[in-house]
């Protein structure tokens, strides 16, 4: 993991000088086209090799193949996955973090990138910089995200910076709540039947809860989790959807229809707003009973989605 210092501009006025860590996979960087990865809430730059959160979308054979491509994933700042962390998260926003990013593409000397891919949270900061820069990106995919935060996320983001600042145990407890939303009540009753663990007095459902909260607080920290969540309630791409066209990039909008979180309905009233004054814009949709999360589950529906995105191309040669 390398880094880059990058001075941002703060919600007060204020400059800032932080680092920016990334991490490249496959071809070197100049000697191939670039796929730009942006990382969700809880994720980080390893998006494969060992311990990579997507494996099964990146590696070498798969549909993001590291034999064609140099594959590049920036860390939000303040993470802590290069152990920098964030004390006044409140006064960060998705275009500080999209600002930084295009900083540290051009330090890398980065002009164009090939695709931009980011889901969630990333995916928020992906139409952010394709916003910021229209001519930069050839094709952006944006999975389970929105370019502006609904009333239903800003709720849940408020709900969540509750927990974060009053719990006894914030990370476990956040966790908890934020589990409920990125799966649904079919995939939960299908998952655990009502099973009674008799041995440890407790149905499966809340064991799986805890399980899932306290492998988090292992490793996230707290400032991260404040900061993380707080930039969900900033993606303020813009206010008229029309703005949206100045965008170049072919725009590919992957939903899943049982997302309870960055909901399908309002993905695909983005793709039928935007299509008649943008026509390379595109709607693609995961059917799961797995809700939000599905994006990290339907690996075989996500690859067929991805497949002919990224197959058009032959092996780069200088």
């Amino acid at each position: 993991m390398k880094s880059i210092a990058v001075k941002i501009s703060l919600q007060n006025e204020s400059k800032l000088e932080i680092p920016l860590s990334y991490e490249t996979f496959g071809l070197p960087l100049g000697s191939a086209p670039i796929i730009l990865v942006n990382h969700a809430l809880t994720g980080n730059s390893r998006v494969t090799g060992e311990h990579g959160w997507w494996n099964h979308l990146i590696d070498e054979g798969k549909t993001i193949d590291t034999k064609n491509y140099t594959i590049l994933a920036f860390n939000i700042p303040g993470n802590g996955y290069d152990h920098t962390l964030i004390e006044h998260y409140e006064r960060f926003n998705i275009k500080t973090i999209s600002d930084a990013f295009m900083q540290g593409l051009n330090a890398l000397g980065i002009k164009a990138v090939d695709t931009i891919i980011g889901s969630s949270l990333g995916g928020a900061i992906a139409w952010q910089m394709c916003y910021d820069a229209p001519q930069r990106f050839k094709q952006f995919i944006a999975i389970a995200t929105d370019y502006k935060t609904s009333n239903w996320v800003r709720a849940q983001s408020y709900l969540q910076d509750k927990i974060l600042n009053n719990s006894s145990n914030p990370i476990q407890d956040a966790r908890v709540h934020g589990m409920l939303l990125y799966r649904t009540p079919a995939s939960l009753n299908s998952k655990f039947k009502e099973t009674w663990d008799e041995e440890k007095k407790r149905y499966l459902i809340t064991d799986w809860l805890d399980y899932h909260g306290n492998a988090l607080e292992k490793r996230f920290q707290l400032k991260a989790y404040k900061l993380m969540n707080h930039l969900l309630s900033t993606i303020t791409v813009c206010n008229d959807i029309k703005a949206l066209s100045k965008i170049e990039s072919d725009i590919h909008i992957i939903a899943v229809n049982t997302d309870l979180f960055f909901t399908a309905q309002r993905n695909l009233n983005t793709y039928q707003e935007l299509k008649p004054i943008k026509p390379n814009t595109y709607y693609h949709e995961i059917k799961s009973i797995h809700g939000h999360d599905a994006f990290l589950i339907e690996y075989e529906q996500l690859n067929n989605i991805l497949n002919p995105l990224f197959n058009h191309y032959a092996p780069f040669k200088k």
